[in-house]
């Protein structure tokens, strides 16, 4: 998926995806490894609510795929000295 693409499914129907995808497909997806790339794609697909409970911390998603890139986009929004 190209670069335009990618920035227009990360633009969600809720706010608060908007404001946790967007900067991490700008600021982050660049630098993640080519299969992480994928696996961030295939999470866009999923339904806007499972994105947001999942990237919450409400729920955890049963595939461990999809654990993996969430945990990647929680911590690309930790700051320094965050625990």
């Amino acid at each position: 998926m190209n670069k335009n693409r990618l920035v227009w499914a990360s633009r969600r129907g809720m706010l608060e995806l908007d404001l946790i995808l967007q900067p991490f497909t700008e600021n982050h997806y660049d630098s993640l490894q080519e299969s992480d790339q994928l696996l961030y794609q295939e999470f866009l697909e999923c339904e806007d609510q499972n994105l947001f409970l999942w990237l919450m911390g409400r729920e955890v998603p049963t595939h461990p795929d999809t654990q993996r890139i969430v945990q990647i986009i929680r911590d690309s929004r930790k700051k320094p000295g965050d625990v």
